[in-house]
């Protein structure tokens, strides 16, 4: 399990330039964040305003001052946040929204996290810098949710060890191994249950090159079926820090390369390439 650090923007303002607001964010365990923004210098009411990147949808939060300087803003857990990245803005007075920059992060009580799924549903709300040094949130709203808790390499395949929440896990659950691109059916892999926690093995000398998304039927064929992710940590994207090597494998499909990564949304994939 990674720790996070503080988090600060890395990015060189112009000096004639004016200094944009910044924000450190406090991650509770329950799913919520407070912004502590630092003051605009303009007089009036104050908003923190989040903007969904992919849609039009914007949620707006009341900046309070704190006393030391600074204007506060809370986006409980039951606050709906749907899934996407969002931007943050401060807003003061019915003027233009300003973007914000990131300050520090204290995302500690995301570590380990266990939510006890009781809603059916699993939120994630982690604040990241982005790569022109702005403060966003990245969200997550599953419902259920299979999380990947730990992933184990071997010679000829994948073996996954979760957690699912918001639905039971039947006895005869199973996981399901897609290819992305090519048509065909997906590949059907036993699954081990105890209780809310699966396990299951995908073997590589099965797949042809491609892409492969992992799923669980957590109930059964007739039941849900589940992109199977692993978000109940800090990391927004864990593309840069998750890095699983890949092995040689000998298929059906001639000698391969083929080994576990994390999408941009941070679902769990299998690689495989051919070989040379």
């Amino acid at each position: 399990m990674m720790t996070p650090v503080p988090r600060i923007a890395r990015h060189r303002a112009d000096p004639g330039a004016a200094v944009p607001p910044s924000a450190d964010c406090i991650a509770d365990s329950a799913g919520g964040l407070t912004f502590d923004v630092t003051e605009t210098g303009e007089p009036g009411a104050a908003l923190l305003v989040l903007r969904r990147r992919e849609g039009h949808e914007q949620v707006s939060l009341p900046l309070t001052p704190t006393g030391d300087g600074r204007l506060r803003a809370a986006l409980p857990s039951g606050v709906a946040l749907p899934e996407g990245r969002w931007d943050a803005y401060a807003q003061v007075a019915g003027g233009a929204p300003r973007r914000l920059a990131p300050g520090v992060d204290d995302l500690r009580s995301l570590v380990a996290r266990v939510p006890s799924g009781s809603l059916g549903h699993v939120a994630v709300r982690i604040p990241y810098a982005t790569r022109h040094g702005n403060l966003s949130v990245r969200s997550w709203l599953r419902a259920p949710h299979a999380e990947a808790v730990e992933l184990y390499r071997g010679e000829r395949g994948l073996g996954v060890r979760g957690r699912v929440y918001g639905v039971p896990l039947a006895p005869d659950a199973y996981a399901e191994v897609c290819h992305r691109d090519a048509a065909g059916p997906p590949i059907r892999v036993e699954v081990a249950v105890e209780q809310a926690e699966f396990g299951f093995t995908v073997t590589y000398g099965a797949l042809r090159p491609g892409v492969w998304d992992l799923w669980l039927r957590p109930a059964g064929e007739g039941g849900p079926r589940v992109r199977i992710a692993r978000l109940l940590d800090a990391i927004a994207d864990k593309r840069p820090f998750l890095i699983h090597p890949r092995v040689p494998v000998k298929t059906l499909y001639g000698p391969v390369e083929a080994g576990p990564y994390y999408t941009r949304d941070n679902d769990l994939s299998v690689t495989v390439t051919a070989a040379g």
